[in-house]
């Protein structure tokens, strides 16, 4: 049961590590192609993604990063996902542009960083 639980867990924080790297692709491309092109900014830049990415950092982070802590007892990757998450709620309100994708980017940065920590010390 134990082993069944900390896998679970393990594949929530590859499947943060995975989201954030989306994320960040999401971010690069859209200014790419809204900015340089011209193309897809209402799909794109939609309040709708970024609210829902926030979500999703935010829960898969509180669960799989919390459990960490209680696993090795090392705070490190909680606040420093915590950081990461802080980043991309300050990127929300910032509105779109290049100071929203560098919050967001840097954001989910630390949150991909924050899980490869928990990865590496939950073994």
């Amino acid at each position: 049961m134990r082993a069944a639980f900390f896998s679970i867990r393990d594949r929530l924080d590859r499947m943060g590590i995975l989201v954030s790297g989306l994320c960040a692709v999401h971010c690069v491309l859209g200014l790419v192609l809204v900015t340089l092109l011209g193309l897809g900014g209402g799909a794109l830049l939609a309040p709708e993604i970024h609210e829902t990415g926030l979500v999703l950092a935010v829960i898969i982070g509180t669960v799989t990063l919390g459990f960490g802590l209680l696993r090795h007892g090392r705070a490190g990757p909680l606040a420093i996902g915590a950081c990461g998450i802080a980043l991309m709620g300050a990127a929300i309100v910032t509105g779109h542009g290049v100071s929203e994708a560098l919050l967001t980017i840097a954001g989910v940065a630390l949150v991909a960083f924050a899980h490869i920590r928990n990865l590496h010390k939950a073994s």
